[in-house]
């Protein structure tokens, strides 16, 4: 990168279906008290997906997908000495301890009650004492004490723990310019302290980390799917690729691992009160662990340092002295702070893996994650102007601009004054950047592409969706804008209910703003706006929504890019609707915007870029800064905080340790129950694991990738009648009895030709009142859908809801994807012609030695052969039979595939204000499937 021609002046120094009758008059009825509580079937035996494979071979083909790696930085495994192992060579045996080792802990009581109050509950001080006092008065009687004396004795314990050590250092810069005559401003006297974590020794930590192993690439790698390309974990784009080529010039280096490091950094307020509460975290972690083991926040991201921010009163705030050292002592401090990964940067280091393997590394600076202003602090670029590219700030998504690099910088740098590098490059010219001082290193390549404050924060929230408020106003003038604005709120809350899906009740006029509320807007907010705003308006909206979640995706093929930049196509041509409407006079030149037009080539060279979102560092600022701050004494709080994140890291290293000796295998009640009785059964702990997560609608499935399925709830409700005659008139659908006596003969006839719904009754089989039909109020669906929060193997489990009384309010019926259905055989869900149905009933019963579990929904049908051309979503509404009355029918419940959310489509007036969302399936005729509800339905209707 560039040089100054002057040293910096920095030194160091260290939303009803049917309403259900009382059930006073029906016979077998029974009335016990029942509660809704989400326990399911177990599932159908299903083997896994194939685990990754750690085979190092330069190409394999395993379901469907061939990769491809480096011929010379593929990550072979050797020996201790860097001798590398024949092929299939069993790894080194680690040194590990006894099973029943659980040192510094004596007990798996111990340690889990450490972590329990520590890591989950955050005890105070104060009150771990008053605990284990009160746990040594019950057991004095018995001559026994407590795990821990207090909560000195439980902290000693943490901190004598050797997994995951690496202790904090810290050291102290200062300005060395010319100080000026009388008074000093002080901030040119004062000693900024950084602190920081030694990264060699946190990437050593990462690599050898079993919990990692078969979630880690150690090369470059290349992945095509039927031929064509798809672009998924990091070590899988271009960028790793050509270093491994640079790397490999030197045969020294032949068979060695490449670690790229990835950092982040963003500053973070702890409190809105006065006095110090600002913090400058700095977080690493390494390209080779997979991207959903960085967004699933198993510490493959951790703090490594904390940054000095120099503060000084406001006479001296736009001091040019002033901000150059400021600048300059960020990089600086990123220099020293990282100069411990130097040497490994040219001469590969033998480091113990994942996999229980020795390899040869050599270490990289990887991509920087950062919003828009730390991206132009780390490139040394005036604001307002692009890191990655030349364009004009005035004209940013102009055509003829080049790529920046560090060699294009330094020449300008050398040859051009700092005023003009300023005005006509936009470069910070008198600022050394940090990837000066490594090699293989530059700013401008290494800026990822950051999907939260890009699009998700920047271009959708700070851009679209005031752009659209300000164009009402500019319209109808600010009283009317205001009517419009709350009726678009009321749509908004009338939105169903949908698994996952954040509920604006109180509409959208609060303060504080996060991401997960601007992720939850988008979902719902092109039908909201949608008969307010013109059709062109809602056409730029939906061109960025469709960009947004194609980069979210958790594969990108090459497909996948063609289509994201025909969006990207769209909505630049679709945006010009607030020019013209007097919104955006000023045109677009607008840095995080911009940022889209670099998506493209950005993921060709880092893969799916939802492995290196901001969204990952912002979630770890809860983490290791708020919540440390706050169980601090708020007095010099940053040395507390500092031993807080040592004493998590150390817990969460010592759980790996143990879990990766199957000691925490069987719970801490299950393991003390077998110690006393060895020969019997445990106690039964799966009732706490299945209700650790009733009531919630979305939720990431533990486990390897399987066929997805769908599991009915356990509990038979109590409330309803046992005969199906008699429940038909109960839940108000009197054609029940004659649906399942159709749904049995396709059952007993599955080759017919005959269409479900002309089948003659006297060929259905007779539905006598033996056979006891029990109802359940929900089902859970289990699907992959990597791109949405999931579990390790990318799956995903929603519970699909048919009550009478959802949390003991109202009735709730949803809506479903199906993929097989009765009325048509049709087998697949199409995004040509989506088959959506509302479930009205859940429920099972044995007939003929068989049990049948089913659901009766209602049927909706497409309105035109296309979707919609405004929204992009196809429109239905439900469906009638030639008598006009609804179309129903029983189906299997291996039929659904997942949920479906409808949202009604309201037209150009306002809704009613006592309009609910437990309403809305029930007030409106036509509805929106909507394909923004997830990233899964999107890919599924797209």
């Amino acid at each position: 990168m560039h040089v100054s021609d002057e040293e910096p002046d920095i030194s160091v120094g260290y939303q009803e279906a049917y309403a259900y009758s009382d059930g006073e008059d029906m016979h077998d009825f029974e009335s016990d008290e029942d509660e809704d509580v989400d326990e399911y079937e177990e599932p159908p035996t299903r083997s896994p997906s194939p685990a990754p494979s750690t085979d190092s071979a330069r190409s394999y083909r395993e379901a469907g997908v061939t990769t491809e790696y480096h011929l010379y930085i593929d990550g072979k495994p050797c020996d201790a000495d860097g001798k590398y192992l024949p092929k299939d060579a069993p790894p080194a045996a680690r040194p590990t301890p006894a099973t029943d080792d659980w040192t510094p802990y004596q007990t798996q009581v111990e340690f889990e009650l450490a972590e329990f109050l520590y890591t989950r509950e955050q005890m105070s001080a104060g009150n771990i004492d008053q605990l284990l006092d009160l746990w040594a008065a019950t057991l004095l009687p018995h001559g026994d004490e407590p795990p821990f004396a207090d909560a000195k004795d439980l902290y000693e314990t943490i901190h004598a723990t050797k997994h995951g050590d690496v202790r904090w250092q810290s050291f102290n810069m200062s300005y060395q310019g010319e100080l000026p005559a009388g008074n000093v401003p002080p901030w040119m006297t004062a000693e900024y302290d950084v602190w920081f974590r030694d990264p060699h020794t946190v990437a050593q930590n990462m690599l050898a980390n079993p919990d990692f192993d078969s979630e880690m690439d150690y090369g470059p790698l290349r992945e095509f799917n039927d031929g064509e390309r798809q672009l998924k974990n990091f070590m899988g784009g271009d960028w790793a690729w050509k270093q491994a080529d640079i790397i490999s010039k030197d045969p020294d280096t032949h068979g060695a691992a490449f670690v790229p490091i990835v950092l982040g950094s963003d500053k973070t307020t702890v409190s809105v009160a006065t006095g110090q509460n600002e913090y400058y975290p700095l977080y690493m972690g390494i390209g080779n662990t997979h991207n959903h083991v960085r967004r699933a926040h198993r510490n493959a991201i951790v703090l490594i340092g904390f940054l000095a921010i120099p503060k000084t009163d406001r006479k001296y705030a736009d001091d040019v002295k002033f901000r150059k050292f400021r600048r300059q002592l960020f990089h600086s401090s990123l220099a020293r702070i990282l100069e411990s990964l130097k040497p490994g940067m040219t001469t590969p280091e033998v480091t113990r893996c994942a996999d229980g393997h020795f390899r040869r590394v050599i270490y990289g600076l990887g991509p920087y994650i950062a919003d828009y202003p730390e991206q132009a602090l780390l490139a040394c670029i005036v604001q307002g102007w692009c890191p990655k590219c030349t364009a004009k700030n005035t004209d940013l998504d102009g055509d003829g601009a080049g790529r920046r690099s560090s060699q294009h910088t330094e020449l300008l740098v050398e040859n051009l004054e700092l005023g003009i590098l300023w005005d006509e490059y936009g470069l910070v010219g008198d600022i050394v950047p940090f990837t000066n001082d490594f090699p293989r290193a530059d700013i401008h390549e290494l800026l990822s592409p950051d999907l939260l404050h890009q699009l998700i924060k920047g271009t959708f929230k700070d851009h679209l969706v005031d752009w659209v408020e300000q164009y009402l106003i500019v319209t109808h003038g600010k009283r009317r804008a205001k009517e419009i604005l709350a009726d678009i709120d009321l749509r908004i809350a009338a939105v169903p209910a949908f698994s996952g899906l954040r509920r604006f009740h109180e509409g959208r006029g609060f303060k504080q703003w996060t991401g997960d509320d601007s992720k939850a807007l988008m979902k719902v907010y092109l039908p909201a706006i949608s008969g307010h705003v013109p059709q062109d308006m809602v056409r730029a909206i939906r061109a960025f929504l469709e960009f947004c979640y194609i980069a979210r995706h958790n594969v990108i093929t090459s497909q996948d890019l063609e289509n994201l930049e025909d969006a990207l196509s769209r909505f630049h041509q679709y945006r010009t609707v607030f020019e013209k409407a007097g919104v955006k006079v000023s045109g677009f030149s607008l840095p995080r915007q911009h940022s889209l037009r670099h998506y493209k080539f950005l993921i060709w060279e880092f893969a799916a870029p939802n492995g290196l979102c901001s969204s990952i560092t912002e979630a770890k600022h809860i983490k290791a800064v708020k919540e440390p701050w706050r169980r601090s004494s708020r007095n010099e709080a940053l040395g507390q905080m500092l031993l807080t994140n040592q004493a998590l890291d150390k817990l969460s290293a010592s759980r790996v340790d143990f879990a990766s000796r199957g000691m925490l295998d069987v719970p801490a009640l299950a393991a003390s129950y077998l110690s006393l009785h060895p020969i019997d059964d445990a106690p039964d702990d799966t009732a706490n694991e299945k209700s650790a997560n009733a009531g919630e609608d979305g939720i990431p499935f533990p486990g390897p990738t399987v066929e997805g399925y769908v599991t009915m709830a356990v509990t038979k409700q109590r409330k309803h009648s046992r005969n199906l005659h008699y429940l038909a008139v109960e839940v108000n659908q009197p054609d029940l009895p004659t649906l399942v006596r159709r749904y049995l003969y396709r059952q007993l006839n599955p080759y017919s030709a005959l269409p479900i719904c002309d089948i003659p009754l006297d060929l259905c089989p007779v539905f006598n009142a033996k056979p006891k039909v029990y109802v359940h109020y929900s089902a859970a669906a289990v699907y992959y859908a990597p791109s949405d929060p999931s579990g390790i193997g990318g799956m995903r489990q929603e519970h699909i809801r048919a009550t009478p009384t959802w949390r003991r309010k109202h009735p709730r019926f949803d809506c479903i994807f199906v993929k097989s259905a009765p009325r048509n055989d049709r087998i697949i869900v199409s995004a040509v012609d989506p088959c959506i149905a509302r479930v009205l009933l859940f429920f099972s019963f044995t007939y003929d030695g068989k049990r049948h579990q089913c659901a009766l929904v209602r049927w909706f049908e497409c309105i035109g052969d296309q979707a919609d051309d405004a929204t992009g979503m196809w429109m239905v509404k439900p469906a009638v039979t030639a008598e006009g009355s609804p179309s129903t029918a029983v189906i299997r419940l291996d039929y659904i595939l997942r949920s479906a959310h409808l949202i009604p489509v309201f037209g150009e007036g306002t809704i009613p204000l006592n309009l609910h969302e437990h309403h809305s399936l029930d007030a409106f005729h036509t509805f929106y499937v909507n394909k923004f509800a997830d990233h899964h339905a999107f890919e599924l209707l797209s």
